[in-house]
């Protein structure tokens, strides 16, 4: 078995911060991509490795760790010395877990609601009510979300309250940039934080949620810097957005999309 396996999705949030910090550190690993859609992360040889029933999931030498935010700094731990993303000072490193705690309680699940709302409903809908409901059961962390969610989608309350939480992370990474003085949320060197919170603000890009970071031109630099990064092609490869996997999502880019749209 290779030293590193992993178990994700392609247009997976989550996911998409593994890969990326796998490929920043230059970490080989085997990839299985589990269709979502299909049931897969319900599988039992599955969920004898993650009983949770989501992904990502990594194996290092057999041994399994599971929640992206955990994953990353495991990989850190463990290879400190290769393309270090965490500060040396303990009271920076604080600082960066803040940053992490924040987004993983606000943007990471906001952005979910217009994901779902977009790109998934169809899938929802062609459900029976029973089916959806078993497909809700099924799933121990996103049951009350999917529940939430219905066969309908979001009302629009969820979505604008969603929407709110989001322009407030913009708002919050804003600060961070100024502060540190960018390119990164840090400052010079690129961190975990970045990683946490680079799925996030690309999926917004590729929803036309763009935006919401008009009057934040720092933002704006920020995703072209991470984009211009080694590790970005690799994980992003080609099916990893929404507008790649659901064409019909194309229509919602502004016409006058910026170029590193």
């Amino acid at each position: 078995m290779p030293e590193f396996v992993l178990y994700n999705a392609p247009q997976s949030t989550c996911s998409q911060r593994v890969r990326y910090t796998l490929n920043a550190k230059g970490l080989g690993f085997e990839e299985h991509k589990l269709d979502l859609f299909k049931g897969d992360q319900l599988h039992p040889d599955y969920l004898a490795i993650n009983p949770n029933g989501v992904v990502p999931a990594l194996l290092h030498h057999g041994r399994t760790v599971i929640d992206s935010a955990v994953i990353i700094e495991y990989l850190e731990d463990i290879h400190p010395e290769t393309a270090p993303l965490r500060p040396l000072d303990p009271l920076l490193v604080a600082e960066m877990r803040s940053m992490m705690r924040f987004i993983d309680e606000v943007p990471t699940p906001a952005v979910r609601v217009p994901s779902y709302n977009l790109a998934f409903l169809p899938h929802f809908q062609s459900m029976s009510e029973a089916e959806f409901q078993a497909l809700a059961d099924s799933k121990p962390l996103r049951r009350e979300f999917l529940l939430k969610m219905g066969r309908t989608g979001f009302p629009q309350a969820e979505m604008d309250e969603a929407l709110g939480r989001l322009k407030r992370s913009i708002d919050r990474m804003a600060v961070w940039l100024e502060k540190s003085g960018g390119p990164w949320l840090m400052g010079r060197a690129i961190s975990l934080a970045d990683i946490a919170i680079m799925p996030v603000i690309v999926r917004m890009d590729d929803i036309n949620l763009n935006h919401m970071w008009d009057a934040a031109p720092t933002v704006d630099r920020w995703l072209e810097a991470i984009r211009a990064s080694a590790p970005f092609e690799a994980t992003y490869y080609f099916g990893s957005l929404l507008t790649e996997k659901y064409p019909h999502l194309q229509q919602l880019k502004r016409p006058a999309a910026r170029a590193s749209a």
